[in-house]
């Protein structure tokens, strides 16, 4: 017989406030130590088989669990802290970020409303954002997980208000099919997207782009009318600002009116670019985007801030609770009580429990300012350009897309290879530099071309570890390809 009740309370604070802060000392120094060592290292087999182990029965303390962590998991990540991580569009996060987290989730709050705290903390970030982007007071928002589901958030209020029948209650069966518009280098959430809303991939109509990789304005007009013709029921046009493969900026005043035009809900995919808003001399390349029906962002891209925070802002604020609205009696608001406002975000989104990541969010723009934090974007945009430069000028690059923002893409070419051979050649120096540590670039296609893919979205990130990234693709390029290695650009 049981002769205590069990909770899982530490037995021993003292021991556990003593190693929770060494916990915090070792994070410390691994941040403030970001740019020594390798931008990634793979990781050894006895590692993982280290982690492969039976579902644990009985506990361990607490200590030897943190040196397990320590040995096997800390010194593996995919090096996102390291100022040349540029892969993809992966965020590197912060001091203030990593401490919010921390007391966000000792106060452990469930945001989906209650009268609590947190919630106002939400709504105030929330009118932040709006406000820097450029949205009206009414407007509504909601902070979620990340692009795609802020993304989706945005779509599916536009299915609902453009709609000409109610989809919550008659759902999409018998009614014409709903489409919806983007240009072909649009993120692969609209997919899912399309997916999970019972649209069907088909419904996405994925609009050619000019030269420069932008919405073709002419061919996305043709192709709505032609689907009217055929008796399909067009309902949103997505511009972006910012594309994944190459930064490329939609132009967003003109798809707005094309919106207006055709009846259509205008929705901003901003996940990447849109706090270039915040950027003293690039805040003019997203330009529009505040004149979105909806608009989707992450804040731990260009941000800055830890995994995972994006926010969705939607202009007419109804919009959003007609859309997922609903409160069942065992989440009725009270007039008084913790059950004020009960599902105040839960009616703005899918999820009903939340995390409180408004935290992190409210301690950064506090801590940093957002003119601080609009100069680091800015710098990200400089060394973009100035790595664009460093391509152009080096005889065995060749820059493959303008850049727009943040993102260079280009390729090593010795010159006298086909295009095949080329592509193979990239895709193996890519994958080399990886492996060295050196830097994290990523990769990507465009047109027949296999491109190296440079996202700078990094605060620690300096013009030298471009150099160094530059000297070190000559160099490995030049050993692979067997030729002579190219001049170094210092």
């Amino acid at each position: 017989m049981i002769d205590y009740e069990p909770d899982l309370d530490p037995r021993h604070w003292d021991e556990t406030r003593a190693l929770a802060h060494q916990m915090l000392d070792d994070m410390l120094d691994v941040l403030a130590d970001a740019k020594n060592g390798p931008a990634w290292r793979p990781i050894p087999d006895d590692i993982i088989d280290g982690l492969r182990e039976p579902v644990p029965q009985e506990g361990t303390p607490l200590r030897a669990v943190y040196e397990r962590f320590k040995s096997h998991i800390l010194p593996y990540p995919t090096g996102n802290l390291h100022p040349r991580f540029f892969g993809w569009v992966v965020g590197n996060g912060t001091v203030t970020g990593m401490l919010a987290d921390m007391l966000a989730a000792g106060m452990n709050p469930h945001l989906a409303g209650f009268n609590q705290s947190a919630l106002h903390v939400e709504q105030e970030v929330i009118r932040w954002l709006a406000e820097i982007l450029g949205y009206p007071a009414a407007a509504s928002g909601l902070l979620v997980s990340g692009g795609t589901m802020a993304n989706v958030n945005g779509v599916a209020v536009a299915r609902q208000m453009k709609a000409d029948f109610d989809v919550r209650e008659d759902g999409l069966a018998g009614n014409a099919r709903l489409t919806i518009y983007g240009s072909t280098q649009t993120h692969g959430w609209i997919y899912k997207a399309c997916e999970l809303m019972g649209l069907g991939r088909k419904s996405f109509r994925a609009v050619p782009v000019d030269s420069t990789f932008r919405l073709d304005i002419d061919a996305c007009r043709r192709m709505i009318e032609q689907d009217r013709a055929r008796g399909l029921q067009p309902f949103c046009i997505i511009g972006n600002a910012g594309t994944v493969n190459t930064g490329s900026v939609d132009e967003l005043p003109a798809l707005r009116a094309l919106a207006d035009e055709c009846g259509l809900w205008f929705h901003v995919d901003g996940a990447l670019g849109s706090l270039a808003a915040l950027a003293p001399e690039a805040r003019e390349r997203v330009r529009g985007q505040e004149l979105a029906d909806s608009l989707a962002f992450d804040l731990h891209k260009w941000g800055y801030m830890p995994f995972e925070v994006a926010c969705v802002l939607i202009r007419e604020g109804a919009a959003q609770t007609a859309t997922f609205g609903h409160a069942p009696s065992y989440l009725a608001a009270s007039r008084r009580g913790v059950s004020v406002d009960t599902t105040y975000f839960a009616d703005r989104g899918l999820q009903l429990s939340r995390s409180f990541r408004a935290l992190k969010v409210w301690m950064s723009l506090k801590e940093q300012g957002i003119d601080l934090l609009g100069r680091v974007i800015q710098k990200n945009v400089d060394q973009a350009a100035y790595l664009a430069t460093l391509v152009e000028d080096h005889p065995a690059l060749t820059l493959l897309a303008p850049v727009s923002l943040n993102i260079v893409c280009f390729r090593y070419d010795p010159g006298g290879l086909s295009n095949e051979a080329l592509n193979a050649l990239n895709e193996e120096v890519v994958i080399r530099i990886q492996e060295s540590g050196i830097a994290v670039p990523s990769h990507t296609r465009l047109g027949e071309a296999y491109a190296i893919r440079v996202c700078i979205a990094n605060h620690r990130t300096r013009r030298h570890d471009l150099d160094v990234l530059v000297d070190a693709i000559c160099n490995i390029g030049a050993e692979v390809a067997g030729v002579e290695t190219a001049t170094s650009v210092h």
